[in-house]
């Protein structure tokens, strides 16, 4: 009788600690260092639901960047002069005000380097050898109000035998051999 009681004893000792174990939430692991603790950043407070969070700062006289409503004109690109026969693909934000404007086209890149010279006057310079990348600056790079340097920056997206840059839209898909970004210099 006692081996009985014994193995009843246990059964209920682990079905109840099991029973325990499943309303007790599980231990989240906290991020290090925690917010509050000396040398953090204390967290901005909270704010009411339905409220938007406060507009992050821009620095002094940057304005936002426009959203682009289609094909990018001239003044907006500030002389930049885009390949021709290449196809605007997309802008984004590259942040203080900045945009960064995209461009395909299937022409090779050693097509769109030589454009480039002979346009730009000057051979620009090689940023990486594999794959292939070549810039031209556009301006001066100014650390407090520019994120990236303006420039065209040319890629070939048909190194190691890539098919080349994948660019979806909606629901249609085209490769590009070459992407052009330019960043244009600032008309402040």
């Amino acid at each position: 009788m006692t081996i009985k009681r014994a193995i009843v004893f246990a059964c209920l000792t682990v079905c109840l600690g099991a029973g325990a174990a499943a309303q007790t939430p599980p231990v989240v692991p906290k991020p290090f260092p925690q917010p509050g603790q000396a040398g953090t950043p204390a967290q901005p407070p909270a704010t009411k639901p339905g409220t938007p969070p406060p507009a992050a700062s821009q620095p002094a006289g940057s304005q936002p960047a426009p959203l682009p409503t289609g094909l990018p004109s001239a003044a907006v690109l500030n002389g930049a002069q885009v390949y021709p026969g290449a196809e605007f693909l997309e802008s984004h934000d590259a942040s203080r005000g900045q945009r960064a404007y995209l461009y395909g086209t299937n022409a090779t890149f050693l097509e769109i380097v030589n454009y480039y010279r002979q346009v730009r006057k000057d051979g620009g310079r090689e940023l990486f050898k594999a794959p292939a990348m070549q810039q031209w600056d556009l301006g001066e790079f100014r650390e407090q109000t520019m994120a990236m340097q303006p420039a065209i920056v040319v890629k070939d997206y048909t190194w190691n035998g890539d098919p080349g840059y994948l660019f979806v839209d909606g629901t249609k898909e085209k490769r590009f051999k070459t992407i052009i970004q330019i960043v244009p210099a600032s008309v402040r």
